[in-house]
């Protein structure tokens, strides 16, 4: 893992055990928050008891590619609190895939919030007992965020990719990461899986869960790198490897934002994303911080947030950040949810369980 860590509090260390393992985990923290690392309380002291109660701090755990938006989102937040309430609040930060920050967080990274790709990968960590199943019951059902599994070209689209069927086609060379470890690629295989669904249903009238798992074991046959996580994807290709990426439509926007010269294919079949972010309930109540965690996920949910995370190119959930940036974020012609292929429960056993439809394309079955 390439994070560090900065000024770690005895909070985060508490649970965890052994000094291998804390050596381990202290890999994925990175100081955040405009101001340094905020000094470790006293031994045997409350974390938010620091600086007598005048400093708190929150560790987040949050999926890769949040990465940009959060960083911008955190220092702004810390700025509202401290002006609201007089304390001040430091971060530090672990980015990983989803799946692997999520798995980090059961096994023991004390996060007080989780920002994570998948409502199951937040699933996990409530029945671990970490955290409250109430957590979808909140604003907009527990999601900051919302996008779409698009595509991303090189200058110009030289392939003339139009469609999930194109990177069907022989010597087209595709790009997704592993979902085995990776939210973003669940999302992205579970796109190619439902437009070959909705497919079957337009050509038949009804669903063909065998005609779909073709359409996805002919896409994966072109696949050139899967890696870690939709971040580490992204950089292969900036590197030069692949034709064509599959990927969460807010990285292409927020390539092109750079002035970086790729083409994004938005599919006429796609689905829509949802990403999460929760307070780690026995975390942030462990660690005397649930106040500030409370406030922090109601910020990413508010105006100020949205705004900043639309312009890193997610769909906001805000109605008001929505209806401003509704040119920037067209509707595909045919955009189901995750509801289409049976909800989360569903596609983990037709898909990703040991003998799901996904292991079977790996295994060319």
């Amino acid at each position: 893992m390439s994070n560090s860590s900065k000024g770690s509090r005895p909070g985060v260390r508490a649970g965890l055990r052994g000094v291998a393992v804390w050596a381990a985990l202290a890999a994925l923290l990175a100081g955040c928050g405009g101001g340094g690392a905020a000094k470790p309380a006293a031994e045997g002291a409350s974390p938010a008891a620091a600086a007598d109660g005048k400093s708190v701090t929150l560790v987040v755990g949050a999926y890769s590619v949040a990465k940009d938006a959060l960083q911008e989102i955190m220092p702004a937040f810390r700025k509202e609190w401290q002006a609201k309430t007089g304390q001040d609040v430091r971060f530090q930060e672990s980015y990983e895939a989803s799946g692997t920050q999520a798995r980090s967080i059961v096994g023991g990274f004390e996060a007080d919030v989780a920002v994570l790709s998948l409502e199951g990968d937040m699933d996990k960590i409530v029945k671990a007992g970490l955290m409250q199943s109430g957590w979808k019951q909140g604003a907009d059902g527990g999601m900051i965020t919302r996008s779409i599994v698009a595509m991303g070209t090189r200058k110009g689209n030289p392939l003339g990719i139009k469609d999930f069927e194109d990177l069907t086609k022989p010597g087209v060379k595709v790009l997704y990461p592993n979902p085995q470890v990776s939210g973003g690629a669940q999302w992205d295989i579970n796109a190619i899986y439902g437009a070959g669904l909705k497919r079957s249903e337009e050509e038949t009238g009804t669903k063909d869960p065998e005609a779909a798992k073709r359409f996805l074991a002919a896409v994966h046959r072109n696949i050139e790198s899967m890696d870690k996580s939709g971040r580490a994807s992204m950089a292969a290709f900036e590197y030069g490897v692949g034709d064509v990426i599959v990927t969460y439509e807010n990285e292409i926007l927020a390539r092109q934002a750079q002035g970086v010269d790729y083409e994004i294919v938005r599919p006429a079949r796609t689905i829509l994303i949802e990403n999460p972010a929760a307070v780690v309930d026995r975390n942030a109540d462990a660690h005397g911080v649930r106040k500030a965690a409370d406030a922090f996920v109601a910020y990413l949910h508010g105006e100020a947030a949205q705004e900043i995370l639309a312009r890193h190119g997610f769909r906001p959930v805000a109605p008001e950040a929505a209806a401003r940036w509704a040119n920037r974020f067209p509707e595909p012609a045919d955009l189901f949810d995750i509801g289409y292929l049976g909800g989360w429960t569903e596609v983990k056993n037709t898909l990703y369980s040991k003998r799901g439809i996904w292991y079977q394309v790996l295994a060319g079955k």
